[in-house]
């Protein structure tokens, strides 16, 4: 239990600027475990963005609420994967080969492809769930927790497919690609990143084929990486968690819509 406490503490403080215990030893190999609990990280996360849009729509207009919702969840993660998104957009807009590629995206500079990518993807992202929320101010609420869980799960399920294809000495994902989990571990991984999707209650098995389809991007962006790259990098998970968490808003819109 007490690796258990550690290995949660070091997803915690890996993937979001929430403060942790100083008492806690890291150890080497932590992080590389921690990734059971990274879908639990979105359980925090999307419960931050949660409980901001729930406490505003009380007294501001919806459209205040999400954009107000989505603000926290970027603060509390520290645009840690919004930058990695950024990132594979100048990469491969700017890139030809791999190593054009792999040195663009080292390049911590924010050019045209990633200024216009993020601003697009944080634009159809509060679009979504302003137009949940016209279902009901609970379906975004469920849909923040669900969607940061289940995004999670499956960027987090890359390293375990794919080959890390930077410089893991000097990249700070070295840690999450210097193994591949086992199957327990696995399955709690999976465990977490689904379920948020009960929250839905009588709609749960609809959630359920939104989650899959948030999956499915795993196996177009994934085999994409690979082809281009030779593999996977720590801005592509930022990449596969921001892609994953829009696809999954998208197939609930299209079926609450349906």
């Amino acid at each position: 239990m007490k690796n258990e406490y550690r290995y949660f503490f070091a997803a915690l403080m890996f993937f979001t600027r929430i403060p942790c215990p100083r008492s806690i030893v890291y150890q080497k190999g932590d992080l590389q475990q921690a990734r059971r609990y990274f879908p639990l990280i979105g359980w925090i996360v999307g419960g931050i963005s949660a409980l901001i849009f729930w406490g505003c729509q009380i007294f501001l207009p919806m459209s205040i609420s999400v954009i107000l919702a989505v603000i926290a969840g970027i603060l509390a993660t520290g645009a840690f994967h919004e930058d990695g998104f950024a990132d594979i957009c100048d990469s491969f807009g700017g890139g030809w080969t791999k190593e054009q590629i792999l040195t663009i995206m080292k390049d911590s500079r924010v050019g045209a492809y990633g200024a216009i990518g993020i601003g697009l993807m944080l634009l159809i992202k509060i679009i979504l769930l302003y137009e949940l929320a016209l279902f009901g101010s609970s379906l975004v609420v469920i849909c923040l927790i669900s969607g940061h869980a289940i995004s999670r799960w499956v960027s987090s399920s890359y390293a375990d497919t794919w080959e890390y294809v930077q410089d893991t000495d000097k990249s700070k994902s070295k840690p999450i690609a210097s193994a591949r989990l086992s199957i327990i571990p696995r399955f709690f991984m999976l465990l977490f990143g689904v379920l948020p999707l009960l929250l839905f209650m009588d709609m749960a098995l609809f959630a359920f084929i939104a989650a899959f389809t948030a999956y499915l991007s795993k196996w177009i962006l994934g085999p994409w990486f690979v082809k281009h790259i030779g593999g996977y990098t720590g801005d592509a998970l930022g990449t596969a968690q921001q892609v994953s968490e829009v696809i999954f808003y998208i197939s609930i819109l299209a079926i609450w819509s349906w």
